[in-house]
C-alpha cells in the first residue's frame, strides 16, 4: 500500500476511518444478513429497491397474523449508527424489526439510505423522504404503488416513524417535514424516538462532566455533515428549528438511557418539543443502569424486553 492511501486523514474509532485517497474503512455495522421466514415467530421479510437512480433501498416485515386480510398499523424505520455505519440488513436491525412486528403486530420497512462520508448530510434526510413517499404512494389517496404487502395489508390512517441514535434525528425531521409538506394518504400518528442523536454548541446535563464524549458528538456531526453550521444546525438542534412547533404527528415517545451521553438530549427535545406550542403529548421512558442502543446488542435483558413493549403498546 503507498503512503498517500494509507495516509489517515480521519480516525473515528469505534466506527470508522477515512484515508487521504478516499478508502473508508468502516470498524463495525458491516455484517448484514439475508431476507427470510422466521421460523419462531412467523414474521416475513423481503428486500426492495425503492429508487433506482441512486439505490435507496428497504427491508420489509410482515407479521404472522390469523386474518390475512387484516390492515396491520405500519412503521417506517431508520437505523442507527452515527450517519455512517450499519445498513437496514444488519443483523443487529434485523433482528429488532423482526421482533418488534411479531410483538406489536405491525408490518415494518427499515429503510436504507445512502451514508456518510461517501455521501454526506442531508443526502440520507432526502434518500429517507424519497422512502416515506414511496411508501405513502400504496395508499388509496395515490394507488400507483405495485408493492403488494404495503397496497393489501398496511393501514394508512395508522402510521408511525421510528428510530434509533442517528435514525431518531431522521424520523424527526421526516415528521417536520410531514407538518410541512403533507404526506397525502397517510396519518402520521406518532414518532418513537430511541436515544435521539442530538445535539447543541452548549453543553447541558452530563456532557458538561464528559468533554471527550460531547467532543466525540461534536466531531461526528460535522464529519457527517461537513457543510453544517455547526452544533446548532437545526438538524442537529430541534429547539433552534422554528418549524418544531409543526411537527406532523400528535404522540411522541423518546426513549433515554441513564448512561447514555445523548440521555439529557433527549429529556430536552421534549421539553422543547413541549415549549414551542406543538399541540400533542411526548413522553419519555428513562431505562436505568443502560447505555446507549443497550437493546440492540443485548436484546433479551429485562430493560430490552420492556422496552419493546413499550414501543409495541405505542404502535396499538
Amino acid at each position: 500500500m503507498d503512503s498517500i492511501s494509507s495516509e489517515l486523514v480521519v480516525d473515528l474509532p469505534p466506527l470508522l476511518r477515512l484515508y487521504k485517497n478516499g478508502r473508508v474503512e468502516r470498524l463495525m455495522g458491516t455484517d448484514v444478513v439475508p431476507p427470510l421466514t422466521d421460523f419462531q415467530s412467523g414474521v416475513q421479510s423481503k428486500d426492495v429497491v425503492v429508487d433506482q437512480e441512486t439505490a435507496v433501498s428497504a427491508r420489509l416485515f410482515l407479521p404472522k397474523t390469523t386474518d390475512p386480510n387484516q390492515k396491520l398499523p405500519l412503521l417506517v424505520y431508520f437505523h442507527g449508527g452515527g450517519f455512517c455505519i450499519e445498513t437496514a440488513f444488519s443483523p443487529v436491525y434485523h433482528n429488532y424489526l423482526n421482533s418488534l412486528a411479531a410483538e406489536a403486530s405491525v408490518v415494518a420497512v427499515s429503510v436504507d439510505y445512502r451514508r456518510a462520508p461517501e455521501h454526506p448530510l442531508p443526502a440520507a434526510y432526502g434518500d429517507s423522504w424519497t422512502a416515506v413517499k414511496w411508501i405513502a404512494s400504496h395508499s388509496a389517496c395515490d394507488g400507483s404503488g405495485e408493492n403488494e404487502w404495503l397496497k393489501t395489508r398496511v393501514d394508512f390512517d395508522r402510521v408511525f416513524f421510528g428510530g434509533d441514535s442517528a435514525g431518531a434525528n431522521i424520523a424527526h425531521h421526516m415528521a417536520i417535514r410531514v407538518g410541512s409538506e403533507g404526506l397525502a394518504g397517510v396519518n402520521l400518528v406518532g414518532i418513537v424516538l430511541i436515544h435521539p442523536y442530538f445535539g447543541g454548541k452548549e453543553s447541558i446535563g452530563g456532557e458538561r462532566d464528559d468533554i471527550k464524549g460531547k467532543g466525540f458528538i461534536d466531531k461526528l456531526w460535522m464529519f457527517a455533515s461537513p457543510s453544517s453550521s455547526g452544533s446548532d444546525d437545526p438538524l442537529f438542534n430541534p429547539g433552534m428549528d422554528p418549524k418544531l412547533s409543526g411537527l406532523g404527528c400528535r404522540k411522541v415517545i423518546v426513549f433515554v438511557a441513564e448512561k447514555d451521553l445523548l440521555r439529557d438530549r433527549g429529556w430536552r427535545y421534549k421539553e422543547e418539543l413541549e415549549k414551542s406550542g406543538w399541540g400533542g403529548t411526548a413522553e419519555v421512558v428513562e431505562a436505568a443502569e443502560e447505555n446507549h442502543v443497550f437493546h440492540l446488542f443485548n436484546p433479551t435483558c429485562d430493560n430490552a424486553v420492556a422496552m419493546l413493549k413499550r414501543v409495541a403498546a405505542f404502535l396499538n
